[in-house]
């Protein structure tokens, strides 16, 4: 019987544990992995990915892309969307975002999907893909690096 409260102990620790270890800033490299686009209407090179682990999920954000928000699973999985169509810098598109992938040992590897849609007629145009690579920036809280 005294197994039962440690396993129960164990098992509610262990996504505290991934979620730490999934939080934080990277230092991404976008490199395009496909496009139906003629001419791709984005070009992402580099930038900052911010990952927050909250009670309800996790959201992933960039300055390039909107927020997206999605869930997270104990082996540092993460999928998450835009929770609407939102407007881009190109004129007459707006788009919906996607991105699922990994963090593991502070490497961060997502594949990001655009999925752009005409504002005049509200049909799709076309889709943009990127993988999304690079290491974390920040240093957890709490670590010894911290005063």
């Amino acid at each position: 019987m005294r197994v039962l409260p440690f396993v129960l102990v164990a098992a509610l620790a262990a996504p505290v544990l991934a979620d730490d270890n999934v939080a934080g800033t990277y230092d991404a490299k976008f490199e395009e992995a496909g496009s139906t686009c003629n001419p791709p209407p984005v070009a992402l090179g580099r930038g900052k990915v911010t990952i927050e682990v909250k009670r309800t999920g996790v959201t992933v954000n960039t300055d390039l892309i909107p927020l997206m928000v999605g869930s997270i699973q104990k082996n540092g999985k993460i999928t998450a969307k835009t929770l609407k169509v939102v407007g881009t810098t190109v004129q007459g598109l707006s788009g919906k975002y996607s991105t699922s992938g990994r963090v593991d040992n502070g490497m961060l590897a997502l594949v990001l999907v655009a999925e752009y849609i005409r504002q005049d007629n509200n049909k799709p145009y076309c889709t943009q893909s990127w993988n999304v690579s690079g290491l974390r920036q920040d240093a957890k809280a709490g670590s010894k690096d911290q005063p």
